[in-house]
Formats: structure tokens, sequence, C-alpha cells
């Protein structure tokens, strides 16, 4: 009798262990919080089934703007964050909810409009003066005005030139309070400015009469950082497997294959970790 129960107990714990097998296989996988221009450019499209096949960890990405992306990492609803506003992401380290931030990879802004050029800003080099053209002539601007690292950028060169853009709102300047792939369509759609990443334009399709009019100012240079959300003020975080993929992105193999990305022979982003 015993040796018939010893038989059932070990086959009901076999079954149970292969039932929550799957479990754990599933639960093998880490949230990243990110900004729209790493899915909308393709890059995790790319690099993710690398990095995924080497390691078995899968990545889950949250594509948001810059801002949601630090509110979400903030909640604790997020392993780890990759995006691309430098200030919020030290301020975020410094607050406590995020650690050990480090560069990844860099690209550039670059304004877009019609062909047409109303404001006749084509061929500049200078987004300051660009921005001051625009909006004297108050042709149509297009803006994400979603807190994104872009919009962030965005804001701060407005500022510089000395335009508070929001007078305008509702005439020639209009907000979309959407992602970059999005305000780029509206832009099309109403042969507006905008100011984009270049991976997105690289990848964005639905051009129409757009094109870069304005591109090669330092001040338009587009850095992103990647660090782990603090467990320290959420314990559930993956704080292994976060590192994980944090490590493996710095690392040669995975900065080879951020600049190994390319968009009809051009390469989106150039890895800068510091080894």
């Amino acid at each position: 009798m015993d040796m018939i129960r010893r038989t059932l107990v070990v086959a009901a714990i076999g079954g149970a262990a292969l039932a929550a097998a799957p479990v754990f296989a599933q639960d093998k996988f880490i949230t990243v919080a990110s900004t729209t221009s790493t899915e909308n450019s393709g890059l995790f499209k790319a690099i993710l089934p690398v990095f995924e096949k080497q390691t078995g960890i899968q990545v889950r990405v949250v594509a948001l703007g810059t801002g949601q992306a630090l509110d979400l990492a903030r909640r604790g609803d997020a392993d780890v964050l990759f995006v691309h506003n430098k200030r919020a992401e030290e301020k975020f380290v410094a607050e406590g909810y995020g650690i050990d931030r480090n560069d990844v990879m860099y690209n550039d802004f670059v304004l877009v409009g019609p062909k047409s050029d109303p404001a006749k800003v084509g061929g500049g080099k200078d987004i300051l003066v660009a921005l001051k053209t625009i909006e004297a002539a108050k042709a149509p601007f297009a803006s994400r005005g979603d807190k994104s690292g872009t919009h962030s950028a965005e804001l701060r060169y407005w500022k510089a030139a000395g335009v508070d853009p929001t007078a305008g709102k509702g005439s020639w300047y209009r907000e979309t309070g959407s992602g970059m792939g999005a305000t780029l369509n509206t832009a099309s759609g109403m042969s507006a400015y905008v100011l984009t990443d270049r991976g997105t334009w690289l990848s964005f399709k639905n051009r129409g009469d757009l094109t870069v009019l304005v591109e090669g100012d330092p001040r338009l240079f587009n850095q992103y950082g990647i660090m782990l959300v603090n467990p320290a003020k959420h314990p559930h975080v993956k704080k292994d497997m976060g590192q994980v993929f944090i490590d493996w992105v710095l690392s040669p193999a995975g900065q080879k294959q951020i600049a190994s990305y390319k968009i009809g022979g051009q390469q989106l982003f150039f890895p800068n970790a510091k080894q």
C-alpha cells in the first residue's frame, strides 16, 4: 500500500513539474520600455532575435514616447529602460528609479518638410535659424506633442531660437500627441515641417512630398541610453535577466548587431558604448 502511495505521489509530483515547465519557460522574459524610434525604425526586429537565440530570454518591448517610457519604468512596469533623452534619464537615475545608465548608440535628428519648402529653409545647417524662419512664415509644422525624446529636443530648439511655438498652436503649429511614424504621416498629409530622428525617417514609407531640408547641425545629435530599473524600488524587477540584456547590448557582439542594421545601405544607428 505504501509502495502504491509513494508511486502515486511521485507521479503527481512529476505531472506537476511537467505542467509547471511551460510556465517557467514562458516566464523567461523581460519587459523593455523604449522609445518609438527604436521600434518604428525596425532596429528591435533586427537585433532581438539574435539576443533571444543566444540567451533564451525573450524581450517584450513597450514602445512609447521617452517621457511615457520613463513614467512606465517609474511605476515598476518595466525591467529595462532604453530611450533617448539624456537629461531625463540622468534625472531618473538621480531620483533612484534607475541604476547605471550607459550610452548605447547615437544618430541625429533632421528637419523634414515639403519639397516646395514654403519657408525656404532647405539646405540650411542651422536648426535654430530654420525654426525662426518657419515661425515667421507661419508655415505648417507638425509636432509630436507627446513628451517624447524627440518632442523634448524640438522644444529645446524652439526655446534656443527664442520662439514660443505654442502661440501658434491650432493654426500653423499642430501637436499630434502621437509617435514618430504617426506624426510623419500627419506631416505628409498636411505638407508640414516636422523634426524626426533619422532612423525613423529612413524606415518611413509614406513620405509623399516630404524630404530632408535641414541636417548636419551638431545640436541635432541624438544619444540613446540604457539602464536597469532599480530593484530596490521595485523588487519584482527581473534584475539578472535585465542585466544580461544590458550587458549584451553594450558588448562588442551587441554593438556589432546595432551597427549592421541598415536600410537601403544606410546605417541607422551608430554604437558608442564604452567598452
